[in-house]
């Protein structure tokens, strides 16, 4: 009998995810806690704990929330308005996507090519302001949010 431990999110006998460019995880599409967990267990290095900070927000300030995994990435909802945000793994840094983050006050500070979308990046060594990401958590999830993912 082996002592091996199975990697969390992962089952016995499966492979760990693999990690795509940027070391951003590849977990199956999903919906529920369940595969967001999975893509927090397979997250490289420090980004895991950036990502589960950010899990951990998002279920705070938005009780019920709903989540799923789409295109490698966890995406974060409310019933009937759509996803709000999102992160994914880049080399560099945790790519965090506020999809109506233009409205949000003060607004994310990097802009996308999409007009509403706003990102914030994390780095290695950040300190994230977890009050005003909660700000914007909260705000967020008071607006319509994408409904193509």
């Amino acid at each position: 009998m082996s002592s091996r431990k199975t990697p969390r999110g992962t089952r016995p006998g499966k492979a760990a995810p693999k990690l795509l460019s940027g070391g951003n995880p590849q977990v199956a599409k999903g919906d529920g806690d369940g595969p967001v967990q999975a893509f927090l267990a397979a997250m490289p290095g420090w980004k895991r704990d950036v990502g589960k900070r950010l899990d951990a927000l998002v279920a705070r300030e938005v009780p019920g929330v709903n989540k799923a995994v789409r295109w490698n990435s966890p995406f974060y909802g409310v019933e009937g308005q759509g996803w709000f945000l999102s992160f994914h793994c880049i080399t560099r840094y945790v790519k965090v996507s506020f999809f109506r983050g233009a409205s949000l006050r003060p607004a994310p500070p990097v802009a996308s090519k999409m007009q509403d979308v706003r990102y914030l990046h994390v780095h290695e060594g950040d300190e994230l302001d977890e009050e005003l990401v909660a700000d914007w958590i909260r705000q967020a999830a008071k607006l319509p949010g994408a409904t193509c993912f």
